[in-house]
């Protein structure tokens, strides 16, 4: 693994060791303390959109790897943002870092840094992917089930960053996918030609009552992070009948696990109860962003 830039890029092999590292580094940070597989290494953080879980989980899990985390706010901090190109952004970080960590719009954009920059580069959210997200995810449901193979894995909502990343992880994983979506809002198509491999193991399906039958875990994430009063009616009325509510949730497993990356918008893609109901899975995916991370990090710059 050089990069992670999206989960497309991990074989199975390389996702279950990042989750094998990162139960390592939870039980040695929850024994005392985590070993400093970063020290003299140097990580820069570029944020061009706003953050409270990626941010503070890489600047915690650095210095408890022993490293240095640098902060950038990309949009108004660095020269790029008045005109230098990104290339020579990323020509310049990478002679001053071991490392990038970048939270960007364009996917695209990414894969430029990742091309000059000399150095890797990991993925902290674009409009595509959300790797290091799902990471956390799939690291929750072994915890809490004992296993990912077999288990039936239900998205419902915007076939967007997090539906594209749960889809290639959760079949790179074994599991059974199953990703509900509003016809206009399907994930991207190479997502699914990559899902068209798997055959059976994954459905896309516009019903979420269907889609959450007998399922082990469901997934949502907002589906109203737009600007502008028009876009959020069409959104409200295209995601009718999307939300997670503890009726829907009557046709998955009894035991079915409820994951979602935050922040939420309750009383729109979660009700306030099934929140609450859920939190402690909830919460602990986020916490496990801090160990997966930290396992990326060990595995790129540390050979873990």
């Amino acid at each position: 693994m050089k990069h992670l830039l999206k989960m497309n890029d991990l074989t199975r092999e390389e996702l279950y060791h990042i989750l094998d590292v990162a139960d390592e580094l939870k039980a040695a940070q929850k024994a005392g303390g985590t070993p400093h597989l970063l020290e003299g290494k140097s990580v820069a953080l570029m944020f061009s959109k706003t953050s409270t879980r990626t941010r503070t989980s890489f600047e915690v899990g650095i210095y408890q790897l022993g490293g240095l985390g640098s902060y950038m706010n990309a949009a108004t901090e660095l020269q790029a943002a008045r005109g230098e190109p990104l290339r020579d952004t990323a020509r310049v970080l990478g002679r001053y870092y071991d490392c990038i960590v970048w939270r960007t719009y364009r996917q695209r954009d990414l894969e430029e840094l990742a091309e000059y920059a000399g150095v890797p580069v990991i993925n902290g959210l674009t409009d595509y992917a959300h790797p290091c997200q799902v990471l956390a995810d799939l690291m929750t449901i072994r915890e809490r089930r004992g296993a990912l193979a077999g288990q039936k894995l239900c998205f419902v909502g915007d076939g967007n960053n997090m539906a594209n990343s749960l889809i290639v992880g959760g079949l790179l994983a074994g599991m059974q996918v199953t990703c509900v979506c509003p016809p206009a809002y399907r994930p991207a198509a190479d997502v699914l030609m990559f899902a068209h491999k798997y055959g059976s193991a994954f459905t896309l399906l516009h019903d979420p009552r269907e889609g959450v039958r007998d399922a082990d875990v469901v997934v949502t994430a907002v589906w109203n992070n737009t600007v502008g009063e028009e876009e959020t009616e069409r959104r409200m009325r295209d995601f009718q009948g999307y939300q997670l509510t503890n009726q829907l949730l009557q046709g998955a497993k009894p035991d079915a696990m409820v994951l979602h990356c935050l922040p939420a918008h309750r009383g729109e893609e979660i009700s306030n109860a099934v929140f609450e109901d859920h939190a402690d899975e909830i919460f602990t995916e986020a916490e496990n962003r801090l160990h997966v991370q930290k396992a990326v990090l060990s595995i790129l710059l540390a050979g873990k």
